[in-house]
């Protein structure tokens, strides 16, 4: 135990200079202990006040460069934002599972092949995950899952674009989503959360006892699905091991049930460790089946298979965070007061028959408070969980949960902080890597009476930023955001700083169908500025050059269909340029250098004007042109 830790443990038997919240608290988990919920979490003092910290400066002044960018879900907006940490400023928004007028994502040519055929209008972006070498950041690739419609997407770090996105086979929702770590992240683990029948069409609807989800592996460099494994159970979060060798989800609703009072009967559920060796040698022996139209293997990994290993752990656990010394996996409990501890080393024994008891893996099952949801880590062997009952942010000790489990008397809880409210997940910097580094934790709350002004019925989220280098938590910034962020990760500036562009290159595969288009039609996109027509579909190619269009005008005939095709030729940083068509809505983003194409029927006779919308120039409002629509 490092000095600090032992100053925390003497610490917590104070009992002076509660405020009347942290005494009602305590009280109320002494009555909880009384009932039941153990006494592990008694004889802490001051549970909610943060002490003081090493990193007192969380400012960054008027051009200056934050140290971390934040990658934060958007939860049903569908969208992924870039904020930056500590500022927890909002950079931009990156659409993925929306239409988004501002940039045309879902509205150009270039987005919608990206999107696919009659793709969802909306999403419920949830996890988003940077891809992994060894087990550190290697900012390639950010992985989001779509609950909603059973997608997931893939961003591109270097241009903050989506690039790919694609339906998962056979289930409804993914809702967990995690990379492999080691040695490069290959696959995109997926939780199917919700049973269904498979294949679901049709029968079997009043059979849940019929109902079956799946695990998903995804391949991240081509987004191909690799595999799928049944599960007994609904998958609800996960995570990937330090080694390559295993998943793990946490599990709920062994009850099989499909009404609330069902899936909260069982005192147990489960945490499912995927062997994924055995896996893969499984569908290279052809030990697999398929599922309706789907051609991805799917093998059986219920109980009883050498595939997987079910862990019962209590009850209805939540949140699967891996810690970064690669030793464990923390599942929270959710309906308990408890996480619970499972060692990988134990994993392998078991997998190896050198343990007896599936329960066997569990190192430990310390008792924080009520309504555990996701745990932290900040490299110096403590762990940071949030607990939605309590709105609280519990630190604890890993290696003091453990002695405790074996029957030591010691205190492994080492602060207690208020948040504001019903906290969900959390985040620290670096916090799911080996490069954890302990320095600031954000809580993502999804409650914010009473800490803003108010702006009607529909209240903001609230993120709390807290400085976690010291002994306790210190809250040091509020921020209100827009509903809802679900999920969000911490990375250091090093690792993407140096990897985003600042202008297009004209070579880029984003849009190069377009750039085949052109070809076709005998044109320089860099520089031709023409109308082609081809009976009644018309092709327009103009360049873009603050402050003026290469067509300052262009005639086609009503019911004509008509793809505008822009090119941003100019080549200074951040000088973008928007196409916004009236009465047609057309809108549309060309960064520097890009090329960008929408579609649509020129339908209503007469002048309609173009002009772009990214101020651009000091002539900006007069880079407009007219398309002429003959009746």
């Amino acid at each position: 135990m490092s000095n600090d830790d032992k100053q925390d443990s003497n610490n917590d038997d104070q009992q002076e200079g509660l405020t009347r919240r942290e005494f009602l608290g305590t009280s109320a988990l002494a009555g909880a202990a009384s009932v039941g919920l153990g006494t592990g979490v008694l004889g802490i003092s001051q549970m909610a006040r943060a002490g003081e910290t090493e990193a007192d400066n969380h400012e960054v002044a008027p051009g200056d460069l934050d140290e971390y960018y934040g990658i934060w879900s958007g939860g049903h907006s569908g969208e992924v934002r870039i904020l930056g940490l500590p500022s927890m400023r909002e950079f931009i928004r990156i659409p993925v599972f929306n239409v988004d007028c501002t940039t045309g994502w879902g509205i150009t040519n270039e987005s919608k092949r990206i999107r696919g055929e009659n793709a969802p209008l909306n999403g419920d972006l949830h996890h988003p995950h940077m891809s992994m070498t060894d087990g550190h950041y290697d900012g390639r690739y950010i992985f989001a899952n779509d609950k909603a419609n059973g997608r997931i997407a893939r961003i591109r770090c270097d241009i903050m674009k989506t690039d790919r996105i694609i339906k998962i086979p056979n289930v409804p929702a993914i809702h967990g989503l995690r990379v492999q770590r080691v040695p490069k992240t290959g696959y995109v683990f997926c939780n199917g959360e919700f049973r269904v029948p498979l294949p679901n069409d049709g029968h079997n609807l009043d059979d849940p006892e019929k109902y079956q989800s799946l695990f998903t592996a995804v391949d991240g460099d081509t987004m191909e699905v690799a595999w799928q494994v049944l599960v007994d159970g609904n998958l609800d979060n996960n995570d990937g091991d330090y080694s390559g060798k295993y998943a793990a989800s946490t599990c709920y609703n062994s009850e099989n049930a499909v009404t609330l009072s069902g899936f909260m009967h069982n005192e147990r559920d489960w945490v499912v460790v995927f062997n994924i060796a055995r896996i893969e040698a499984a569908v290279k022996a052809g030990n697999y089946k398929t599922i309706g139209d789907s051609k991805v293997p799917v093998v059986d990994g219920r109980h009883g298979s050498r595939l997987t290993l079910y862990i019962p752990v209590p009850k209805s656990p939540h949140g699967c965070n891996a810690t970064p010394d690669g030793k464990y996996v923390v599942a929270a409990g959710k309906l308990s007061p408890t996480c619970t501890v499972i060692s990988w080393d134990k994993v392998d024994k078991w997998f190896a028959g050198k343990l007896k008891k599936p329960r066997d893996t569990v190192v430990a099952e310390p008792e924080l408070g009520l309504g555990p949801l996701h745990t932290a880590f900040d490299g110096r062997g403590n762990a940071y969980t949030t607990l939605f009952i309590d709105s609280q942010s519990v630190k604890w000790n890993i290696a003091d949960a453990i002695r405790a489990y074996q029957g030591e008397k010691v205190n492994y809880i080492r602060d207690k902080m208020d948040v504001q409210y019903q906290p969900g997940h959390n985040h620290s910097s670096m916090g799911e890597t080996r490069d954890a580094d302990g320095k600031w934790l954000v809580s993502l709350n999804k409650f914010a009476k009473d800490r803003f002004l108010p702006v009607g019925p529909l209240h903001p989220d609230n993120d709390q930023l807290i400085d976690i280098s010291g002994k306790r938590q210190k809250l040091v910034h509020d921020g209100a955001v827009f509903s809802e962020p679900h999920d969000g990760i911490i990375v250091h500036r090093s690792k993407l700083m140096n990897k985003t562009l600042k202008i297009w290159d004209r070579k880029d595969p984003f849009f190069a169908e377009t750039v085949a288009m052109a070809r076709k039609d005998g044109i320089t996109l860099e520089s031709d500025s023409k109308v082609i027509r081809d009976g009644k579909r018309v092709r327009v190619y103009m360049t873009s050059s603050a402050p003026v269009f290469g067509l300052t005008s262009f005639k086609v005939k009503r019911g004509d269909e008509v793809t505008v095709v822009v090119t941003n030729i100019d080549k200074i940083e951040d000088l973008t340029h928007g196409f916004c068509l009236t009465g047609h809505g057309v809108n549309m983003e060309i960064g520097p250098q890009a090329t960008s194409s929408v579609t649509f029927i020129a339908d209503q006779p007469g002048v309609h004007w173009y002009y772009c919308t990214w101020f651009c120039h000091a002539l900006h409002l007069e880079m407009r042109g007219r398309m002429l629509v003959e009746a």
